[in-house]
């Protein structure tokens, strides 16, 4: 469980993110939406502690993770290129994390496998720098390495951004495949609402940093976010 209370972040007299209280159960996939300064990034940077937010606390099953390092395991996540070591091939990136998580080679065999058809490819073997993929490649990359190590919670951002229509159906197959059949609960932010949509049993809608719909009905999603965005 995610537990979120009285979060808020401010720079200088800006006011970024204002979250009451939101919680996450285990298994859910959550939908994080919004326009361009809603403070998605924001909040996915603090759930992280990468940012540290001016007030309020953010729990993992109780534990606050900006005063305690034992969740980090438990938690994968890719909000951006810059969470990758870039100066690697993709081969030598994952046998560094397989070496960071103490996986066994076959371990990191069968996990790759699962990516297989998201990679189509283009990824393993290759003997290309991640400075040099593309920008969906890297999207790649990023998410199989956010999903190593058994994580209990992914975190993505925008992880359907620069895939072609072919990698995206094939991720959102991923994405629920992972989330039924090894429980992990996924946190998803995203413009693309026809996918979140598909995939998420709940979406949250941010304005201004705070929260203004949190949406659980497949039917009422569509509707609402169709009328906020005007499309």
């Amino acid at each position: 469980m995610i537990s979120i209370n009285y979060l808020r972040k401010q720079y200088k007299d800006i006011v970024v993110l204002d979250v009451e209280h939101l919680e996450i159960p285990k298994k859910e996939c959550f939908g994080l939406v919004g326009n361009n300064g809603a403070g998605k990034t924001t909040l996915f940077r603090i759930m992280l502690d990468l940012v540290r937010a001016t007030e309020g606390q953010v729990l993992l099953d109780g534990i606050n993770v900006a005063k305690n390092e034992d969740w980090k395991s438990r938690v994968g996540a890719f909000l951006d290129e810059h969470m990758l070591l870039s100066y690697l091939t993709p081969d030598e990136y994952f046998e560094t994390l397989r070496k960071i998580y103490v996986l066994s080679e076959e371990d990191l065999k069968l996990h790759l496998e699962k990516f297989e058809e998201l990679f189509n490819g283009e990824i393993i073997g290759k003997k290309k720098y991640i400075r040099d993929l593309s920008k969906g490649n890297l999207k790649k990359v990023g998410i199989a390495a956010a999903m190593m190590g058994n994580p209990e919670v992914v975190m993505l951002d925008e992880p359907f951004e620069n895939l072609d229509p072919s990698s995206q159906v094939r991720l959102k197959k991923l994405i629920l495949q992972e989330k039924e059949i090894s429980q992990v609960t996924f946190l998803i932010s995203s413009h693309d609402l026809n996918h979140v949509t598909e995939i998420c049993d709940r979406i949250v809608l941010l304005e201004k940093g705070k929260i203004i719909r949190d949406l659980r009905e497949k039917s009422e999603m569509v509707e609402e976010l169709n009328a906020y965005f005007g499309t």
